[in-house]
C-alpha cells in the first residue's frame, strides 16, 4: 500500500488535490520548495477511512508567491507522500 498525493489545480486561492492510501489522521501540509519549510497553516487532516479521496485546501491571504508542493505525513509525523511542485503567483 503506497500512499500518493497529487496536485490537481490551483484556482481562486483553493488547491485541489487527490490522494490514495493515506491513513486516517494523516496530515497534508503545504511546503515552500525553496526553503523546504512546511507552512503552519493550512494543515488538512485525513478523516475518511476510504482508500482514495479528494481535498480542497483554502490558501491564506498572506501566502507568498513561489513554488510549493503538498506533503502528506502519517499519524506518526513521518513523510508518507509528496505531490509534484506547483507555482503560486
Amino acid at each position: 500500500m503506497h500512499p500518493v498525493i497529487n496536485f490537481v489545480a490551483l484556482e481562486n486561492g483553493v488547491i485541489s488535490a487527490t490522494y490514495r492510501n493515506l491513513m486516517i489522521k494523516a496530515k497534508v501540509v503545504l511546503v515552500e520548495q525553496a526553503s523546504g519549510a512546511a507552512l503552519a497553516y493550512p494543515v488538512t487532516t485525513i478523516s475518511s477511512p476510504v482508500p482514495a479521496g479528494a481535498l480542497r485546501i483554502k490558501l491564506p491571504g498572506t501566502i507568498r508567491p513561489g513554488t510549493y508542493y503538498l506533503k502528506a505525513l502519517n499519524a506518526h509525523g513521518q513523510d508518507a507522500a509528496r505531490s509534484a511542485e506547483f507555482h503560486i503567483g
